[in-house]
């Protein structure tokens, strides 16, 4: 319960309000993206939101008091405002709501590409630490009580494409080629929510490296869709978020983890197996395995609901379609490099996995390759585009590898900074 605030200390704009505004409120009301007409980075643009002395009649203060994912909430993609910053909020406009003589709101830098530098502490970082046991483990994400899965998966060869006579099967998954793969980790799990946010939304003075790695600005609409957090895959992150978080997990554990490539993924996928799918070929039999539009109640499913393949993989057919580290070429299997990392050169398409819980199961086949695209931004209303949400791939989401080997420093670099996130 709030206090009287005539009990309280009074509010210090410079110290509590304008961080909080930072944090909370500018990246969708600021000079770059200014929703619904409103700017709360000037004195005269957040006169909008607030009535001085009347914190309940001001909107700034009243959307921010609802609790997190109620319709009309601030910010909308929560979390709440923490009690502290609610109560200082709530203090500063019944004071009068004044904006000191020369203070500033500053927004957060759009599209900040993480330096060299910061790949070269978290490079040494990570191969100074001893190589572990090439065996499943757990892991609790440091300083959080959020934890997630990895897998061994083999090294080896394998056949990857479909061979022409398989059902549903398109042009851009052959010709056939033998690939060489090198053993690494993956995700028993996609990415949850529980996961994901702490990347979204929490600045929490985790160490220096994992505050270094660029964020996302604050969501513009509830990014799970009213479809789930706890236990849900998280959704419709650009290819650039993916690999932000994927370096922004490195920096916290101290292990580098990427994005598969997509020989990787469909290899792991495959689990030493050849047919459609792990379990053959009969598309009945999915039902037991993965979420798709046939079973799927139009949403998606927490994870690790369905069957594993033989690898101990969950979801790796349907629930969410899965990114890719590489560059979707339609013709990548007729390549000499085939089976290669296909770096990126611009910001589509990239290649997308697995199938989702919207498409039939012919789309979930190991096989099946999918190719990003720009409408799946169509709603987005920045200009430009975010390089952090794509808001209508509502079946979009990614899992992890950690190779066995960690990389050189240039090749870390480029796993996480891609440099083509700017349409």
């Amino acid at each position: 319960m709030l206090l009287p605030v005539a009990l309280l200390a009074a509010a210090d704009f410079v110290r509590e309000i304008a961080p909080l505004l930072e944090k909370a409120c500018v990246s969708c009301h600021g000079p770059e993206k200014a929703l619904g007409g409103l700017r709360v980075d000037t004195a005269e643009g957040i006169r909008r939101a607030v009535v001085p002395g009347q914190p309940d009649r001001s909107p700034l203060f009243g959307r921010s008091a609802l609790p997190a994912g109620q319709p009309g909430a601030m910010p909308p993609g929560g979390p709440a405002l923490p009690p502290a910053d609610l109560a200082a909020l709530r203090r500063w406009i019944a004071e009068g709501a004044v904006w000191p003589a020369g203070a500033r709101v500053n927004a957060p830098v759009a599209g900040k590409r993480d330096d060299a530098a910061l790949t070269a502490k978290l490079h040494a970082a990570i191969h100074a630490a001893p190589v572990p046991p090439f065996t499943a483990y757990k892991l609790t994400i440091p300083g959080t009580d959020v934890s997630f899965e990895m897998v061994p998966i083999p090294g080896g060869e394998f056949t990857m494409g479909t061979p022409e006579g398989e059902a549903d099967r398109r042009k851009d998954e052959g010709p056939r080629r033998k690939v060489r793969v090198e053993p690494f980790w993956m995700g028993k799990f996609e990415v949850t929510w529980d996961e994901y946010r702490l990347f979204m939304f929490h600045k929490d003075g985790a160490g220096e490296m994992a505050d270094a790695v660029s964020r996302p600005t604050r969501p513009y609409v509830e990014m799970s869709f009213g479809m789930g957090i706890n236990g849900f895959p998280a959704i419709s992150m650009t290819h650039h978020a993916a690999n932000k978080y994927a370096e922004w997990l490195s920096a916290r554990t101290g292990h580098f983890y990427r994005l598969p490539t997509e020989a990787e993924w469909e290899y792991a996928c495959r689990a030493g197996t050849s047919t459609a799918w792990p379990f053959g070929d009969d598309a009945a039999q999915l039902d037991s395995y993965g979420w798709h539009n046939g079973n799927s109640n139009g949403k998606y499913q927490k994870v690790g609901t369905k069957k594993p393949n033989p690898w101990g993989l969950h979801d790796m057919h349907g629930n969410v379609m899965e990114w890719t580290l590489d560059q979707y070429l339609p013709d990548a299997y007729a390549r000499p490099a085939a089976g290669g990392w296909v770096r990126s050169v611009k910001p589509y398409p990239h290649a997308v996995r697995g199938g989702s819980w919207n498409d039939d199961p012919g789309q979930c086949r190991c096989g099946a390759r999918v190719a990003s695209d720009p409408s799946w931004k169509m709603q987005d209303p920045q200009l430009p585009k975010s390089i952090w949400y794509h808001t209508d791939a509502q079946w979009l989401g990614f899992r992890l590898v950690r190779p066995r080997q960690a990389p050189g420093v240039e090749e870390m670099h480029a796993a996480w900074n891609n440099g083509v996130e700017v349409e």
